[in-house]
């Protein structure tokens, strides 16, 4: 029998259950497993070949995207966390000189956080690096397959969306 507590503490959640638990269930765990797996292989990587976190690289690419910059509140949606922690990060960042946070035009009370030319060039750099990993853990999937995981993932996105937008909190076969 597995040692399911050394497993769930590794990210495996999916070894806590048995096929004979619902299949919804497994899925979930499934999706939860890979995502774990994903997530810290890639904070692992960033760590030990860039001395960098996941959290910073994640702000860094949201502002990549963002070529006028973004406010705080924008930046706390995107990476879906508090915008004390951004505040938190940011505050790192600007000391760091990797982005710049200045009062917003539209919104004197709101800031906008733009990357700095040294924040460009250390995202540059860790760019390429991240897609090699992302491709390398997704190398054993060819392209069909790739597609239609992103095609069954955008459905199930879609289902949860609409669950969520009927405010659908019970239980299957509950009414």
């Amino acid at each position: 029998m597995p040692d399911v507590s050394r497993s769930v503490q590794s990210g495996d959640y999916e070894t806590a259950v048995s096929a004979g638990d619902h299949l919804d269930v497994r899925i979930w765990l499934r999706l939860l497993t890979c995502t774990n797996m994903i997530e810290g292989r890639v904070r692992r990587n960033l760590r030990e070949d860039f001395e960098f976190t996941l959290p910073r690289f994640d702000l860094l690419a949201q502002l990549d995207r963002a070529e006028t910059g973004l406010t705080m509140g924008e930046l706390s949606r995107r990476l879906m966390v508090s915008n004390g922690n951004v505040t938190g990060l940011i505050d790192r960042l600007v000391g760091e000189g990797l982005v710049a946070r200045k009062p917003a035009p539209a919104d004197r009370r709101a800031h906008l956080v733009t990357l700095t030319a040294a924040g460009r060039k250390s995202f540059d750099a860790m760019w390429p690096q991240h897609q090699r990993w992302i491709n390398a853990m997704l190398d054993g999937l060819d392209r069909t397959e790739m597609e239609a995981l992103f095609a069954l993932l955008g459905r199930l996105k879609q289902s949860l969306a609409d669950a969520e937008g009927d405010g659908a909190s019970t239980r299957r076969g509950e009414k």
